[in-house]
């Protein structure tokens, strides 16, 4: 049996690093320039899983024998039993990361493939919100904010791929000392407006981690 190891994201990076190896290999007629890209995505991946040395790396490093399309499919098919789904959650859990909404509006929990979930997020057109959540030390954290739609394309900053994306605001728990009992503090960036999209895009969990840290801790 498999035992999971690889997070959503991380499975993102090497599908990337698999695509570069097979773009180059299909566009660069200098033998020295491709055996350098596979070289180069086999000890990015290797960095991922510093403590995996048994033969999960021999599989993980078998990114730079890549030849053929049919080669990259089946790759990265053979990743897909290790992968660690996003932790089970239920409605109820949900509901209690907000207390404050009386009528929280909750995303189909049974049509996701948490496989591929390195954060959940849905929007309430109703309330202008967007709502996260998290899986960090163990538990579950939850972020809410105001939801603004840009109507325009840039980078996400979860994901850093050029997607439609809207401001997402949070007021910070953080409180200095000695602060006055009318402070607050808003962390805002800008987001892709499909969660989805930007779980399927998200190759490194550390902005997310940055801007939750910003909001809750």
């Amino acid at each position: 049996m498999c035992e999971p190891f690889i997070r959503g994201y991380q499975y993102n990076f090497i599908r990337n690093q698999a695509d570069y190896v097979l773009h180059t290999l299909r566009t660069v007629g200098d033998p020295k320039v491709v055996e350098g890209v596979r070289s180069s995505a086999q000890a990015k991946v290797a960095e991922l899983f510093p403590d995996v040395t048994d033969s999960r790396m021999t599989m993980l490093e078998s990114i730079a024998d890549l030849r053929t399309g049919e080669d990259l499919q089946k790759y990265v098919q053979g990743l897909e039993p290790y992968l660690t789904a996003f932790p089970p959650i239920t409605e109820q859990q949900i509901r209690k990361l907000f207390p404050k909404n009386k009528k929280l509006k909750l995303p189909d929990l049974a049509q996701i493939d948490f496989r591929y979930v390195s954060y959940l997020s849905w929007i309430d057109i109703s309330t202008n919100k967007m709502f996260i959540v998290y899986h960090k030390d163990g538990k579950f954290v939850g972020v809410e904010g105001r939801f603004t739609e840009t109507n325009k394309k840039s980078y996400c900053f979860v994901c850093n791929r050029y997607e439609k994306l809207a401001l997402f605001s949070a007021i910070s728990r953080k409180r200095p000392t000695n602060a006055s009992p009318d402070y607050y503090k808003s962390v805002g960036n800008y987001v892709c407006t499909d969660g989805h999209v930007c779980n399927k895009n998200v190759t490194d969990i550390a902005p997310l981690e940055k801007f939750i840290e910003a909001v809750v801790e």
